[in-house]
């Protein structure tokens, strides 16, 4: 590749598009609700969200010095990020905080970028990350969610025209500023059902991220649960009005 079309990458990716129509922009946030709203259809879309998730986790482990040994997703939306390190500290806290509050803040990202314009930074930079996260995965069936949502960014971003690509973005961020919403009253619901508890999980109970950031922090795995719901609620609060352009 020679200059000239480093350049007209370089130009492409960092350069504005066209702000789409305001009935646009308002259809791709249905579209979006309508993937995270119904149970059934949920229980497919929220894989996207198990990515972020994850992905949160990872990347918070990594910038915080301690090891990624790998990351497994799972058929049932379910995840698992290992890393190495110390198992208490600043580190491990926020590594435990990051999986519960990545998927809001990466829609909130993707808001600011939309209000500006960048489509295509968006949907190259979501591609890079998948592939960065593809690198990590340890079973199949992660390696199948990956290069899935991989593909669907990197065939978007080549083969379509900008206003495909444009609804595309919009539909993406939108659902991670809804979807990250949902995952925390689905574990507040979920720990009340099991029997709240403030302390370590007790015999067959699951450590929740909550549980172990209670375990980690010494406190209460309800203010943690306060932490997740004020995290997701702003950031679609502030994203929706980018978004929006209010």
């Amino acid at each position: 590749m020679d200059n000239a079309s480093i350049t007209d990458v370089w130009d492409r990716v960092v350069g504005g598009q066209q702000p789409p129509e305001e009935w646009l922009v308002l259809v791709t946030g249905l579209v979006a609700l309508l993937a995270v709203a119904p149970h059934g259809v949920w229980r497919i879309s929220r894989n996207a969200v198990t990515i972020a998730h994850e992905g949160g986790h990872g990347l918070i482990a990594l910038l915080t010095g301690r090891r990624l040994d790998g990351i497994r997703l799972h058929s049932d939306t379910s995840g698992l990020t290992v890393s190495r390190g110390k198992p208490h500290g600043l580190g491990m806290v926020l590594t435990a905080a990051a999986g519960y509050t990545a998927p809001p803040l990466l829609g909130l990202c993707g808001a600011w970028l939309l209000s500006s314009h960048h489509v295509t930074a968006l949907l190259w930079g979501a591609t890079a990350l998948l592939v960065a996260m593809l690198v990590m995965i340890r079973n199949a069936y992660g390696v199948l969610a990956l290069v899935l949502t991989g593909g669907a960014f990197l065939l978007i971003s080549w083969l379509t025209g900008p206003q495909v690509q444009s609804a595309f973005a919009y539909v993406v961020v939108w659902f991670l500023l809804l979807g990250g919403v949902r995952p925390v009253f689905e574990l507040q619901g979920k720990r009340r059902r099991q029997g709240a508890h403030r302390g370590p999980a007790g015999p067959g109970m699951p450590d929740s991220d909550a549980d172990q950031l209670a375990r980690l922090s010494h406190l209460p795995a309800a203010a943690w649960l306060f932490l997740f719901h004020a995290v997701a609620l702003c950031s679609l609060v502030g994203g929706g009005r980018w978004l929006l352009g209010l």
